[in-house]
């Protein structure tokens, strides 16, 4: 039986936001690979084997992954999001690229999904709707000093941005020195939005000024949007709505 690799998105959080694709893709694998909490979200069934593993291992999991389709399994590694957004996707063809030969000749294929950013994007209106940057505040596979030059430059540039793992247990002062670099690079006081479990029943929306942010606004469940220096927010009666309009002003 010849074998196959598909890397999925599984969308934020809501199975509503999984794509047909992804969802028929899982429908026909034998084996599903991922993280823990996101192989949680695989239902079981007569046929399907679940492999979850820790959130650390994502090269051997792919290694995993690539030596069983090689023996003819229809294999499904699970990112949540998009698989190429921080995620499985480059994993997997890290793993391809230094690994066994035949791996190159496997049927693989990488099926997109909703991102984090998108749905904490559209949970609050638009502000990613103008030139964007998306920055992973982890430093466990970059130095901090790269992290902090591409905060600033962002900034110069006038990037509205979403930030990825801003805050956890073992990095709790990483979000605090971005906050700083961010004040001082941006030079305004633009909204910063803090979209919780996005797309969950339990999603909560912060829109917070930069100046007044604190770093415990933020933790490893939220992913946090910065507006543009041209980004808006319309007050209405219910929650306001934010947007980056689409023209630059001179």
């Amino acid at each position: 039986m010849s074998g196959s690799l598909t890397i999925v998105g599984i969308g934020p959080g809501n199975d509503d936001l999984i794509t047909p694709e992804v969802s028929a893709a899982i429908d026909q694998a034998t084996d599903v690979v991922g993280y823990i909490p996101y192989v949680g979200r695989i239902a079981p069934r007569d046929g399907l084997t679940l492999h979850p593993s820790d959130n650390r291992v994502e090269i051997d999991r792919s290694q995993h992954a690539l030596d069983m389709a090689l023996d003819g399994k229809r294999v499904v590694v699970v990112s949540s999001g998009d698989p190429g957004v921080f995620a499985m996707a480059a994993a997997v063809l890290e793993a391809v690229e230094h690994g066994k030969p035949e791996w190159r000749d496997l049927d693989i294929q990488i099926l997109p999904g909703i991102t984090a950013m998108l749905a904490a994007s559209a949970a609050c209106g638009a502000p990613l709707g103008h030139d964007f940057c998306a920055i992973n505040l982890s430093d466990n596979m970059k130095p901090w000093d790269l992290i902090e030059k591409r905060l600033r430059l962002a900034a110069e540039a006038d990037f509205a941005m979403a930030f990825y793992n801003p805050r956890s247990k073992s990095r709790p002062e990483g979000f605090g020195k971005a906050l700083k670099t961010l004040r001082d690079a941006c030079g305004d006081d633009r909204p910063m939005i803090f979209a919780r479990n996005v797309s969950r029943p339990d999603q909560t929306i912060k829109i917070v000024p930069l100046t007044e942010v604190t770093e415990d606004m933020a933790d490893m469940r939220t992913v946090v949007l910065l507006g543009s220096s041209q980004t808006r927010i319309i007050q209405r009666d219910g929650a306001p709505l934010v947007y980056t309009p689409r023209s630059v002003s001179g």
